[in-house]
């Protein structure tokens, strides 16, 4: 991938996932289902999931893979999970504060995800006019904390800015500690409300650049 390099200095790397949305994948289920399969592949051994969003399966191995430990069909369980990839709610606030940081920092959403981040989520919400780049660890192969955070300063030395001029905004505190002890600068939010008020806090109206071109990182 080739980074376009230009005259913006400064950077934000941006979680989605507790940071700019709270929707889950297969809420449109009913609870009882919903709760079982959170507990199957996000419970006490996540290790499907993480591997999952380290590239080594698909969504449709996930998805068959849950269907028959819970016994919902197949076709069924796909359609509410392509449905719910593609109805994931990011505030209009929340991407008007990023349109604004975005005239003076180059903005990077850096996402723990799978394969339906960029097949399904990414299109539906355009999230491509709202980032400069996205960065999903699905494409990735690794996490954020991964290799004691090497994504954080691969995507430093790509974007040709150092760490001390980059903010990391991200509701995980493990996440918030790796990017710190690199020599940034981390946020950890609350949530979407308070990403909102980080990113405000951020912007310098005196500094201004056009808008970039977005790129996936694969």
């Amino acid at each position: 991938m080739d980074i376009l390099r230009n005259e913006v200095e400064q950077a934000v790397f941006i979680d989605f996932d507790g940071t700019i949305c709270m929707d889950r994948y297969w809420r449109s289920l009913p609870a009882e289902q919903h709760s079982a399969l959170q507990s199957l592949l996000f419970g006490e051994d996540p290790k499907l999931a993480n591997d999952w969003m380290r590239g080594n399966y698909t969504a449709e191995d996930v998805n068959q893979y849950a269907a028959e430990k819970l016994g919902i069909p197949y076709d069924e369980l796909w359609q509410c999970f392509v449905s719910d990839c593609k109805t994931m709610y990011v505030s209009p606030e929340l991407l008007a504060q990023l349109a604004v940081v975005r005239k003076t920092h180059v903005l990077v959403l850096m996402t723990g995800n799978m394969d339906s981040f960029h097949r399904f989520t990414v299109p539906a919400l355009e999230l491509e006019n709202h980032f400069d780049y996205i960065s999903n660890s699905y494409y990735e192969r690794k996490h954020k904390t991964d290799i004691n955070g090497e994504l954080f300063t691969d995507w430093s030395s790509k974007l040709q800015i150092p760490l001390s001029k980059i903010h990391l905004i991200d509701d995980s505190a493990t996440c918030c500690t790796f990017f710190d002890a690199l020599g940034g600068t981390a946020h950890q939010t609350k949530g979407p409300e308070h990403t909102i008020e980080i990113l405000g806090k951020l912007y310098n109206k005196n500094s201004g650049a056009g808008r970039r071109r977005c790129f996936y990182f694969e």
